[in-house]
């Protein structure tokens, strides 16, 4: 993937260090501490982490990349998991690229995907357009927000 491939987001600019190995351009990701390869789900995730911590107040800490988990017998993982400060799961966020069209298929996986960990909430996000929803007290059903919420 070349930098004039990388498509411009709906996301706050970031200055990733981009670097070439094998002509394969790879991102040093700063939560997991290791380099990664840079794929276009990659750049979303990295924009909307640089979103979460620089622009909403989420502590670097207490986020996890690509969290393991059982989801109907089979081994997933979440994309974004952010964590409250008593270890409760607060955030899940599933990212995809930007030429994949979110759906009611992604809002069902990442819901799937919380059966496991009853966050507080949800977000899908293709870089482009982004859907948060927060659970409610009155009937524990989530409502659609219209932007994402500061860390609290």
């Amino acid at each position: 993937m070349k930098n004039s491939k990388l498509p411009k987001l709906n996301l706050p600019e970031i200055n990733l260090s981009i670097f070439w190995r094998d002509n394969l351009a790879y991102i040093k990701d700063e939560i997991r501490k290791k380099e990664l390869l840079l794929t276009p789900e990659e750049w979303v995730r990295q924009h909307f982490l640089n979103l979460l911590i620089k622009s909403l107040n989420y502590p670097k800490a207490l986020i996890n990349i690509e969290k393991g988990h059982q989801h109907l017998q089979q081994q997933k993982r979440t994309d974004i998991h952010v964590y409250n400060r008593r270890g409760a799961s607060y955030l899940l966020v599933e990212c995809k690229a930007p030429n994949i069209k979110l759906s009611a298929a992604t809002l069902q996986q990442i819901s799937g995907y919380n059966t496991a960990f009853n966050a507080q909430y949800l977000a899908i996000t293709n870089g482009l357009k982004h859907y948060v929803w927060k659970k409610t007290l009155i009937n524990g059903k989530y409502e659609q927000l219209s932007e994402f919420p500061f860390f609290s």
